[in-house]
């Protein structure tokens, strides 16, 4: 049987998602409990996308095969039982045996939060990135209309990617907002993303809102197809992958 779940994790005290060898990760909290339940097997986990070091999701997907009888309405007791606080599971239901929860998906949506105040919050400091300068929302969303769409965005991946084949991908949203506690949500929502792409977007647009870089100038970086022209990659604990959709 295959499973699929959703699952949320604090990504504080984990070395990113992805399985590493002397890292905590999710993928090695989830296999560890998956073994236990099977008596020793190993069971593998394939999500919708890894995380960096760091990062919360919100709304990861993850599927996995099951030789177990268990039902599948007491999958969740048992997995947030065994499993660490910082990860929870949300929902889980069987899915077709094609299922696959990288390779079908049809959107993600990340969100960063931006801290936008004078004094930093000490109980926020590893969920948001803190900037004390006043930021202008507007010439942000004015910046954030020039990325949506389909383009070569190598300006806005990591030097260090090893991503093979083309750079083009597909953005069909973003919004820059400010909620009442002068948090700034930048919501980016895409077909597929790039190494650390969403980190530099944001890190652009920062500099934007600081008045460091004129909005138009975000249409000239994507043409660059050059990492050096575009902002510096903002830090991960403001990063959420929030939602994956499926086709």
């Amino acid at each position: 049987m295959r499973l699929k779940a959703i699952i949320q994790y604090d990504g504080t005290n984990f070395s990113g998602y992805q399985i590493q060898p002397n890292g905590r990760t999710v993928q090695g909290k989830l296999e560890a409990v998956l073994a236990k339940m099977h008596k020793g097997e190993h069971i593998r986990v394939t999500a919708s996308g890894r995380t960096d070091q760091g990062v919360h999701a919100v709304g990861q997907t993850i599927h996995f095969d099951t030789s177990l009888t268990i039902p599948v309405a007491n999958w969740l007791k048992a997995l947030n039982t065994m499993l660490p606080d910082d990860i929870v599971v949300k929902d889980i239901s069987e899915a077709p045996p094609d299922f696959h929860a990288r390779f079908d998906v049809k959107e993600k949506e990340y969100r960063y939060f931006i801290l936008n105040t004078k004094e930093r919050d000490l109980f926020k400091r590893h969920y948001c990135y803190h900037v004390q300068v006043p930021l202008q929302l507007e010439r942000m969303q004015q910046a954030g209309k020039f990325l949506v769409g389909t383009h070569d965005f190598s300006s806005f991946c990591a030097a260090n990617s090893n991503v093979k084949g083309d750079k083009i991908r597909t953005i069909t949203e973003i919004s820059i907002e400010e909620d009442s506690a002068q948090q700034i949500i930048i919501k980016v929502r895409g077909t597929g993303f790039l190494y650390n792409m969403v980190r530099i977007i944001t890190g652009t647009l920062l500099e934007v809102g600081f008045g460091l870089r004129k909005p138009e100038k975000v249409e000239e970086i994507i043409t660059a197809c050059d990492r050096s022209k575009a902002g510096k990659t903002a830090p991960p604990q403001g990063l959420y992958l929030w939602e994956v959709d499926y086709y």
